[in-house]
């Protein structure tokens, strides 16, 4: 019975050493998925995104074909040095009609229609919180957003054009690029460049918090279904950054909108 007794105790030390190790051994496996996660992924997509912006630079200082063009002025072509200036107010809801959306010119491969899926074709910068990153057509993760890269949503207008030029972006990981963009305040300066154009957008409304679906924010005349006293009801020239919230999960959306002051020539 002594040794009975002494051999159950032996087995049950050994299980307890035995789950010590596997819980010691996942903790370890957690730790090295949260270094990659939050450490190692923001330095590769970092490095991408900036390899990206300074072959686009390089391109554009080459004289290669531009990827978006300027929308048509009314009657004719636009001006060489020209300024577009978006003459919108933020309005009550539930008046105005959606607004025509220009061609937005030719793509890289010479054909009509813009840039490809996944190509990067533009930079973003944000001064206030030292963003500088591509802006790619499309939100796709794998070939977009876990680049660094800013997404444009397809279906949105392009840069300068009448409608909503709507972007989402990683808020953690991934380069997170969208990370601090509930800093940003009215007045803000959001500066969308592409080969031909630089376009300068002012912040001008934050929608701290919506539903993940509230399709309404990225619409021509962008304006929350779900909080439908955050947004606009006239056709305008708008810019969109949508990201997750709260930081860490991707529950909810944060929505910055911002009108378009003017442009001129790269």
């Amino acid at each position: 019975m002594v040794q009975g007794g002494r051999g159950r105790r032996v087995w049950a030390a050994r299980g307890l050493w035995a789950g010590a190790e596997l819980a010691v051994t996942l903790g370890l496996l957690v730790l090295l998925l949260v270094a990659h996660q939050l450490w190692w992924t923001n330095r590769e997509a970092r490095a991408e995104a900036g390899r990206t912006v300074h072959s686009l630079e390089e391109q554009w200082g080459k004289g290669g074909r531009s990827l978006v063009a300027m929308p048509p002025a009314a009657g004719g072509e636009q001006p060489e040095g020209s300024a577009s200036v978006a003459p919108d107010e933020r309005v009550s809801v539930g008046e105005g009609p959606a607004p025509r959306r220009p061609s937005t010119g030719t793509g890289a491969s010479g054909a009509k229609g813009g840039p490809r899926g996944d190509q990067a074709y533009a930079v973003i910068r944000i001064p206030r919180i030292g963003v500088t990153a591509p802006v790619a057509q499309g939100i796709s993760k794998a070939g977009v957003l876990d680049k660094g890269y800013v997404g444009h949503y397809a279906q949105s207008a392009q840069p300068g054009e009448v409608g909503n030029f709507a972007l989402a972006g990683h808020r953690n990981t991934h380069g997170e690029p969208f990370r601090h963009i509930d800093e940003l305040r009215a007045g803000d300066q959001v500066v969308v460049e592409t080969r031909d154009t630089v376009f300068t957008y002012v912040v001008d409304s934050v929608l701290p918090q919506t539903a993940a679906r509230d399709g309404g924010t990225i619409a021509p005349v962008p304006r929350s279904d779900v909080k439908p006293s955050y947004g606009y009801s006239e056709p305008g020239h708008y810019i969109t950054l949508t990201t997750c919230t709260p930081e860490f999960t991707s529950t909810y959306r944060l929505v910055v909108w911002g009108k378009l002051r003017g442009s001129r020539p790269r």
